[in-house]
């Protein structure tokens, strides 16, 4: 049996564009028969990622520049560029029985994602074998000079945040990684569509007498209250950190924090969207995880005083409810939610907590208790 912590989120965002489309407008979804602004859950998932890694100091990449990377290592080891670039060409050729392709600017043909602190380990691999690389440099088909087996497993290395997102490298079966956690893409509870922003921008040299302006061009945005929701398989984890459940307290926890406080940064210079969660609902399930995205398959409609944000919160509360009647709360041995409105009384979202913080501790003690021996 699986446990899984839910976390469920709502969140208002003033004029912005936070997740562009191919011609730059805010992404949509039809959902209820009504257009919503969405944001792609990969766009969230990389800024919660990025925050994870910050907590535990364990940086990782996902990237095509692992060549580049080693090479850009060597040369600042003393080697000339010629030979170092043909090393970072190697250290891809050797992955595995037939190796990772890679493109005219030195770029793997697929994107890798390794521990930033695996570029030092295999340039140190380079070092090692030299001699074997100088022998080889000019040949048109070197083959594989550096150990295969020794690069895999530099590959192969995981951070807590792999071990929480996942990978997957056809390339590399074994360094496949099944993701405990899941991100849904957020999108707006009511209807909603992008609006078009005619702008200006001034010369400031321009002389007394010339008018006019040095750029002009349009750019869209909207603004909305939005539904987020992800979930963590708290098994997975525990399995994919090698049975170390602290490590996993740590993980959760801090995936917990940045799923509420983080935000895309698309365009944040122009727009400042910097607002937060005003409704953060945790719940720990057994058997299988729960979005209550369909709370608002029918479009929520402003209130009397022309908000969102309100009616958003108690149709949340009320299908959860629902769900929670549905289900008689089997299998959720925890839940609760922490407002900007305590006073709303949202009684469908289990205990009231008064704060994030405090909301994300008493879910992570149900999901993993602390031992005395953890202690």
């Amino acid at each position: 049996m699986s446990l899984y912590l839910d976390l469920s989120c709502l969140q208002s965002v003033p004029a912005a564009n936070l997740n562009r489309d191919d011609l730059g407008s805010p992404k949509q979804v039809q959902y209820g028969g009504a257009s919503r602004i969405r944001v792609s859950s990969q766009s969230w998932k990389r800024v919660i990622r990025q925050g994870v890694e910050r907590d535990l100091g364990e940086r990782a990449a996902r990237t095509r520049m692992v060549p580049v990377k080693v090479r850009q290592t060597l040369q600042r080891a003393g080697w000339d560029e010629e030979l170092a670039a043909f090393a970072g060409a190697q250290v891809a050729a050797s992955a595995g029985k037939k190796g990772i392709g890679t493109e005219k600017a030195g770029h793997t043909s697929v994107l890798l994602f390794l521990p930033e602190a695996a570029i030092e380990e295999l340039a140190a691999v380079c070092e090692e074998h030299r001699s074997d690389l100088e022998k080889a440099r000019g040949k048109k088909n070197p083959g594989q000079l550096l150990p295969p087996t020794r690069i895999e497993e530099i590959l192969k290395r995981r951070t807590a945040s792999i071990s929480l997102l996942g990978r997957m490298l056809a390339e590399l079966p074994d360094a496949n990684v099944d993701g405990a956690a899941q991100v849904a893409h957020a999108f707006t509870t009511h209807a909603s569509e992008p609006q078009r922003d005619y702008f200006t921008a001034v010369d400031d040299w321009l002389g007394e007498t010339e008018t006019g302006s040095g750029h002009l061009d349009t750019a869209e945005f909207s603004s909305g209250v939005f539904y987020r929701y992800a979930t963590v398989n708290i098994t997975d984890l525990v399995k994919n950190l090698q049975g170390d459940q602290k490590a996993a307290r740590t993980v959760l926890a801090s995936f917990a924090e940045h799923f509420l406080m983080s935000l895309p940064q698309a365009k944040k210079n122009s727009t400042a969207p910097h607002t937060l969660p005003d409704l953060a609902y945790l719940a720990v399930r057994e058997h299988r995880p729960l979005s209550l995205a369909a709370a608002f398959e029918a479009p929520v409609t402003a209130d009397t005083t022309g908000g969102y944000a309100r009616p958003s919160r108690h149709a949340l509360a009320s299908y959860t409810a629902n769900i929670n009647r549905l289900t008689g709360e089997r299998h959720c041995p925890f839940h609760g939610h922490a407002t900007i409105a305590p006073d709303e009384q949202l009684t469908g979202l289990g205990k009231a907590h008064d704060s994030f913080d405090n909301l994300i501790e008493a879910a992570v003690e149900a999901a993993l208790p602390q031992t005395g021996a953890q202690q």
